[in-house]
């Protein structure tokens, strides 16, 4: 059963967490303190709730909480070393736990349980880390909330700073909360209301004060030579950029991307104060742990053309990797963890958008909120004051902390698609979807393409949503509606890795029923949509330099000759040849090319539901129902070909195993002689 102080407290956490002016995701933390039995001597005893480290407070449950025990963890100041080795203190927590303990303490832990307050949150609002990074933050702090909050200057979260916060409490009895200079806000409360009511009234009154007292152009003037293109030029040129700024943000690990023209976005790129703002990066720990500590800006106005700015971006990459590299050696020491990579998280393109990089989609997608929220602090310190973050050499103290690496150390090892982007046609039912789920339990993330682009997005939402799947229209015989399909997908995504053309549809008439609407129909869909598929998906490809797999879902019926089937066999057999033409074309672009060929796939088949297997059955001479039984019998190893089984076959193409195969047909048939592969 739920401990009642435990319900208030994930209560109050999902309540701050799901409001984005309070805090960003998975930032701050907050915390309860009550009494507890102990699991072993069933005494009664005094214990700190708190967010565990990782944890986001929006969906916080109660697994994401650590759980300590007061008395030890208030014993540990008699013991702290001092701030030179406070790292030490954290490893300490692990001794402090009750029970079980529950998740893994966060850096914050300190805060939380040497604040003498029954309830603590700390919260990385906007409006709070305005004021915390205006150049007057301390006159600001007096200036806008009184003695009710009080400034501290910036320390490095951890236990030091734990007993600042606790200091502060002591010395201003008046006071609700405070202001962490360069950071955020923490706020406290004798009960779970009063804690949150504080935290939002400190929210709330910055914010108040930044309305009324902001200059009108906190960014300066709007340059014209950057104003946003219209949204659909704008569009088409995100779309043709991302694929490069993708190939140049993956340099030195694999990257989602993510892309944004929020008007607030449009209006930071616009704006006369761009440059200078961007080079001073970003404040909040959560902000450039995420972004890096400055972002990659276009130097170009907005109607560049497309070859202008795809050269500029390769030498301002050239400029950043040296920049940060120098970055890096500034400030290393003999024991700093190695360099985890120069490339930029987040790109700024001025009249078109921002990208965001990170080993998933999520991550991507968070790393472009950070930054948004640091414009958004930048405009409210530029508004009221003068943006000035921390130093630089407190930022790398940050992201090359030892506990910051092992942290990273602890995540479990990525999957074996983790950072690729797939595109499956034909992938709301049948075949299409096993793949597209089995590309996506791999770690990949997929569009999900279908002529039913309603079934699709309905298939992308059960695969898990926006951060692991898109649905998407296309009609594969129509050049203009596959273009449309792949920019969407590359606009969601960053880019583009895999590409599978499963799209199909089968007529079964003997040759002289067969009409000519029939063979176009299915030469269409399958031969015609399969180049164009795959001819749209090169130009991504190629531009984006990253390699890449394409696969055709062709047939069994492709070297096999069967009865009453020439219009469908004939189109299965001009895909076996794409296959072999674009191996050899696209090799030296690191394209691998390679097919699967499925006997009659029964279970779950568009083809089948719509005619196909009644027509089959009626050339068989047997009930439709019995379709999938006669097809594993006429094979050597008697089993029917289901749709998991075509995805199996999908993924060891395009997974880390078969890196050196290309123009390769798999067959999965269980076994049919006459489509061995001579």
């Amino acid at each position: 059963m739920t401990h009642p102080q435990v319900r208030e407290l994930i209560d109050r956490s999902n309540r701050l967490g799901s409001d984005p002016k309070n805090t960003n995701y998975a930032g701050g933390n907050a915390s309860a303190k009550g009494t507890s039995q102990d699991p072993a001597t069933g005494e009664e005893v005094e214990v700190l709730w708190v967010k565990g480290s990782g944890g986001d407070l929006g969906t916080l449950t109660e697994e994401g909480l650590a759980t300590l025990r007061l008395d030890r963890m208030q014993a540990m100041v008699t013991t702290y070393p001092g701030v030179e080795r406070e790292d030490e203190m954290q490893a300490r927590f692990d001794y402090c736990m009750h029970g079980r303990g529950g998740a893994a303490p966060s850096i914050d832990t300190a805060m939380h349980g040497l604040v003498d307050a029954a309830h603590v949150d700390h919260l990385h609002p906007d409006s709070g880390i305005a004021v915390a990074t205006a150049e007057d933050g301390p006159e600001l702090t007096k200036r806008i909330f009184g003695d009710k909050v009080v400034w501290i200057p910036w320390r490095r979260p951890g236990f030091q700073l734990g007993l600042d916060i606790a200091e502060t409490k002591r010395d201003h009895p008046d006071a609700v909360g405070c202001i962490l200079g360069g950071h955020g806000i923490t706020a406290w409360g004798d009960t779970s209301q009063e804690a949150e009511e504080h935290s939002l009234w400190i929210i709330d009154t910055a914010q108040a004060y930044i309305d009324a007292h902001s200059s009108p152009e906190p960014f300066g003037a709007q340059v014209p030579a950057r104003a946003p293109l219209p949204e659909a030029e704008r569009c088409r040129k995100a779309a043709a950029l991302a694929p490069v700024i993708r190939s140049l943000a993956a340099q030195d690990q694999p990257q989602v991307g993510h892309f944004t023209d929020d008007q607030r976005v449009l209006e930071f790129l616009a704006s006369e104060k761009l440059h200078s703002l961007a080079e001073l990066g970003t404040s909040c720990p959560d902000h450039f742990l995420r972004t890096k500590v400055k972002p990659l800006v276009l130097d170009l106005p907005a109607d560049a053309t497309l070859d202008e700015s795809v050269a500029r971006l390769r030498e301002l990459h050239s400029e950043y990797r040296a920049d940060y590299q120098a970055y890096y050696d500034r400030h290393a020491e003999q024991d700093s963890p190695a360099i985890r990579g120069a490339d930029p998280e987040i790109v700024l393109v001025p009249g078109v958008g921002m990208f965001s990089f990170g080993k998933d989609k999520q991550t991507a997608r968070v790393a472009g909120e950070f930054y948004l929220n640091a414009i958004n602090v930048m405009r409210g310190a530029e508004g009221i004051s003068r943006y000035a973050p921390i130093e630089e050499s407190e930022k790398f103290r940050i992201e090359y902390w030892a506990l910051e690496e092992a942290k990273l150390r602890r995540m479990p090892a990525p999957r074996p698609l983790a950072s690729k982007v797939a595109f499956v046609t034909g992938a709301a039912s049948g075949i299409g979807r096993a793949i597209a789920e089995r590309l996506a339990a791999e770690g990949a993330v997929v569009a999900v393409a279908d002529l039913n682009p309603e079934k699709a997005r309905e298939v992308a939402a059960e695969i898990g949503g926006p951060d692991r799947a898109v649905g998407v229209a296309v009609d594969v015989s129509d050049a203009e509606a596959v273009a449309t399909a792949l920019e969407e997908t590359v606009l969601a995504f960053g880019g583009l890795d895999i590409v599978v053309n499963n799209a199909g549809l089968s007529l079964s008439k003997p040759l002289l029923e067969t009409t000519e609407a029939d063979w176009d129909l299915q030469h269409d869909v399958m031969a015609k949509g399969s180049f164009l598929v795959s001819r749209e998906a090169a130009r991504i490809l190629t531009a984006q330099g990253l390699g890449g797999d394409i696969i055709y879902v062709s047939s069994k019926n492709s070297v096999f000759a069967g009865p009453n089937n020439i219009a469908y066999s004939a189109a299965k057999a001009d895909q076996a040849h794409q296959v072999r033409l674009l191996a050899a074309e696209l090799g030296d672009h690191q394209i691998r090319v390679n097919g699967v060929n499925p006997d009659g796939v029964v279970q779950g088949s568009g083809i089948f539901a719509s005619g196909w297997g009644a027509d089959r059955a009626k050339t068989y001479g047997i009930e439709e129902k019995d379709l999938g039984r006669f097809y594993a019998q006429r094979t050597i190893l008697k089993r029917e070909v289901l749709p998991q089984s075509v995805a199996d076959a999908v993924f060891t193409l395009v997974g880390p195993d078969l890196r050196h195969t290309t123009g390769l047909h798999v067959p999965v048939d269980a076994g049919v002689a006459a489509a061995f592969l001579r």
